[in-house]
């Protein structure tokens, strides 16, 4: 059959006949790939998505529309939960990722265990055969008669097999060996990705089928193939950790049923993933005594806030060009807030090596860890130990100043729940909270007279 090449942009799925060096859908440049695809096929693959929601509908009022709560279900682990919105949404199309061996089939594993108890589980494994995936149930204890196990890649008798079976709940492993044998594309290229997830959107709401999507990552740790592919699906979430740590941290960034950005943290460990509930024991340092070069910081991650400790070491340098490492932090960030403290406190820091790293392997991006960085590199500079009670909030502006944060009343709290006795933040948002907190909130206007509070 005659088949035609055409080019895609691997950003927004934009075809084009010819190569562009812009693309027109969303701007990027140098984004396109080129494919063969079968021209009998070309439009059956371009209206996959459209499908999902054609049928007979009515044009109605907004306001007549009548708004069901939707049937959330347990996922067995509290901190996935709350990655979910509250659990996983019933009949929604979920894309979870991460890094090879990062531990997305184990949890999935034990997920399909806990979901087995509401209903049957077809797992569809296109990477791993049945002694393989069998040998991970039997390593995790997974022994429910109700998990279904299916070795296969063709979409089409994947959709056969969920229409005699009528599953409660379906895994797919992963999306990129997933393939249409009526796109002459190799499995995992941008057509057959977008065109087999549209079809398993399309079963999964006709069906009510919940349905998960395993997917890989490429090295710059964003799903592998075109971006529609995170539009097409409800819930997008990552597994992220380091490869010699055992921690992961479970992140939600796409969610139609809840909030964005929210964490799960579990531990990887030989009985598979298990939730941390207490988050201070991996960032925080478990000593009574801080030493030089430490401060502690508040931070959001969707509606959790979480207590991490910065680290900061100065030393001599012996290059023309001192070294800045920044590990959890924007490397531009840390450069401006030595700027900061060079231009505005009078420290000589042109002539020092200096390396900020994030307890715990989080990464965080928010301004409101400004103070506690400063403050971390002022006391590994000047060999001052500073209180392991006290805690740093505040965005620090190129004159110096300290600026107001989001979310101050939330941290507030939370830093006071847990213990700690000194709060160094901006003094205007201090003083509607003074009476509500028992730890003691010291506000301050600029970072040479916080450094001059803890001297």
């Amino acid at each position: 059959m005659a088949s035609n090449t055409v080019f895609f942009c691997k950003e927004c799925g934009y075809e084009s006949a010819k190569w562009l060096g812009k693309c027109p859908g969303c701007n990027s440049w140098n984004s396109f790939v080129e494919e063969k695809v079968n021209k009998k096929t070309s439009s059956k693959a371009s209206t996959g998505y459209s499908a999902t929601f054609s049928g007979n509908s009515t044009v109605k009022k907004l306001k007549d529309i009548v708004v069901t709560k939707e049937i959330r279900l347990n996922t067995g682990y509290e901190e996935l939960n709350r990655v979910f919105g509250g659990g996983i949404v019933e009949g929604s199309l979920n894309l979870i990722g991460g890094e090879p061996g990062i531990g997305k089939s184990t949890l999935i594993m034990q997920v399909c265990s806990k979901l087995s108890e509401i209903g049957p589980v077809l797992y569809i494994s296109g990477e791993e055969s049945e002694t393989q995936v069998k040998l991970r149930a039997d390593r995790l204890n997974v022994t429910s008669e109700n998990i279904l196990f299916f070795n296969e890649t063709n979409i089409e008798n994947i959709e056969n097999k969920i229409e005699e079976i009528s599953p409660k709940f379906c895994i797919v492993d992963s999306i990129q060996t997933m393939y249409d044998d009526q796109i002459s594309s190799t499995p995992g290229s941008i057509s057959q990705v977008k065109e087999v997830t549209a079809r398993l959107m399309y079963l999964a709401k006709r069906k009510n089928i919940t349905t998960i999507v395993i997917g890989h990552v490429t090295k710059d740790g964003v799903i592998a193939g075109p971006r529609i592919l995170e539009h097409m699906v409800d819930t997008v979430i990552y597994i992220e950790g380091e490869r010699f740590l055992s921690h992961r941290i479970v992140r939600g960034v796409k969610n139609r049923f809840g909030s964005t950005n929210e964490i799960g943290l579990f531990d990887m460990k030989d009985v598979g993933m298990v939730e941390v509930t207490n988050m201070a024991d991996i960032f925080l340092t478990k000593s009574d005594k801080n030493l030089p070069g430490t401060a502690i910081v508040a931070t959001v991650e969707g509606t959790s806030t979480i207590l991490m400790e910065v680290q900061a070491l100065t030393t001599h340098s012996y290059y023309n060009m001192p070294r800045r490492v920044a590990n959890g932090i924007d490397l531009n960030r840390l450069n401006m807030l030595i700027a900061v403290l060079e231009k505005r406190c009078k420290l000589n820091l042109s002539s020092q090596d200096i390396y900020v790293n994030v307890i715990g392997g989080m990464k965080v991006d928010e301004p409101a860890v400004d103070l506690a960085v400063a403050m971390a590199i002022v006391s590994s500079y000047k060999n001052i130990v500073i209180d392991p009670k006290t805690v740093f909030l505040g965005e620090i502006g190129l004159t110096g100043e300290i600026r107001n944060i989001t979310n101050f009343e939330k941290r507030i709290k939370e830093i006071s729940k847990l213990g700690y006795d000194k709060i160094y933040t901006n003094k205007k948002q201090i003083d509607d909270l003074k009476d509500k907190v028992e730890a003691t909130l010291i506000g301050v206007s600029t970072i040479d007279e916080t450094i001059n509070k803890i001297i």
